[in-house]
């Protein structure tokens, strides 16, 4: 399958130097956090027991935590795969950079419970450090987003549903991400994700987290990802094990000599890509991705430009 190109308008991309202030919306649930000079913080007693992701959580079809090359920036905790649990899905954190590495979450459709936001405060998870974790002075007085790399309907289902949304609430949980990117491809992503394991009431397993590289532009000391990414993890209509990878990427927009960002734009691409492109390892899932099969047969690279959601595909 060829390369998809999309024309990007060029004269109306912001840059970090034109941010313009935002205001948070008040915590509906303030009362399990504590004050700190920094900010609120969930105590650690108060996230205790956790069910956290769940490799067999597709049955037969296991899906392990994933691995890392450079396991080294792993932040230690001491727990197999070093993760934050949450209820119905984990976070492995990166030391260098203080965001997530990757998060993992069990969707189920069949018991899916609506959830209105009425909050947009965060907090610090309190089994780290403060410091392990990039809190509100990165984005105070700007337009950069706290992006959920859990999405927070996700893993709002079972009897759990408030506690999971509410967990979804943590720093941990949230990558810097430009307001002004035109995010609808993959939102439309996400929504066909979750509605579609809501209509058949199935389930599915979902990996997200940025791309780190070392050359992402600086902005108040913190790196700014400049690509996310996606794999998801699904039985089909037969019972088959599949999975399938996605990718936004702004790097063709950046500018070369000022921190000028672009519109997104959502890709299709082989989980063995995101692999490579991460140096994240997700067991045997390759086998099961069309892409990545097609890729090792043939040599060629594949990817799919995502301009509308009938192009998404699972």
């Amino acid at each position: 399958m060829p390369t998809h190109n999309a024309q990007v308008n060029l004269a109306h991309r912001p840059r970090l130097a034109d941010l313009q202030p935002i205001t948070a919306g008040p915590s509906s649930h303030a009362t399990a956090l504590r004050s700190s000079p920094q900010g609120r913080v969930t105590p650690a007693s108060q996230l205790e027991g956790r069910s956290g992701y769940s490799d067999e959580f597709l049955g037969e079809f296991v899906v392990p935590w994933p691995t890392v090359s450079t396991p080294d920036d792993v932040y230690l905790l001491g727990n197999p795969g070093n993760r934050l649990d949450y209820t119905h899905f984990s976070i492995s954190m990166s030391r260098s950079r203080r965001i997530a590495l990757y998060v993992g979450v069990n969707i189920e459709g069949g018991s899916s419970v609506e959830i209105v936001r009425s909050q947009d405060a965060w907090a610090y998870d309190g089994r780290l450090p403060v410091e392990a974790q990039i809190g509100d002075d990165l984005y105070r007085d700007n337009l950069l987003d706290r992006g959920h790399l859990v999405r927070r309907q996700d893993p709002n289902w079972g009897a759990e549903a408030q506690t999971a949304n509410q967990d979804t609430f943590h720093f941990t949980n949230c990558s810097p991400q430009m307001s002004a990117f035109n995010q609808k491809t993959w939102l439309e992503l996400e929504d066909f994700i979750l509605e579609n394991t809501r209509r058949w009431k199935e389930r599915a397993t979902v990996f997200t987290g940025p791309v780190l590289r070392s050359d992402d532009p600086l902005y108040r000391g913190v790196q700014i990802p400049r690509a996310f990414w996606k794999v998801v993890a699904f039985l089909g209509d037969d019972g088959t094990p599949s999975a399938s990878a996605y990718l936004i990427d702004q790097t063709r927009e950046l500018g070369k000599l000022e921190l000028v960002f672009g519109a997104l734009r959502t890709y299709r691409r082989s989980v063995v890509q995101i692999e490579q492109l991460t140096g994240i390892s997700f067991g045997e899932l390759a086998r099961y991705d069309g892409f990545s099969n097609e890729e090792q047969l043939t040599g060629t690279r594949i990817e799919a430009l995502i301009q509308r959601p009938e192009d998404i595909r699972l």
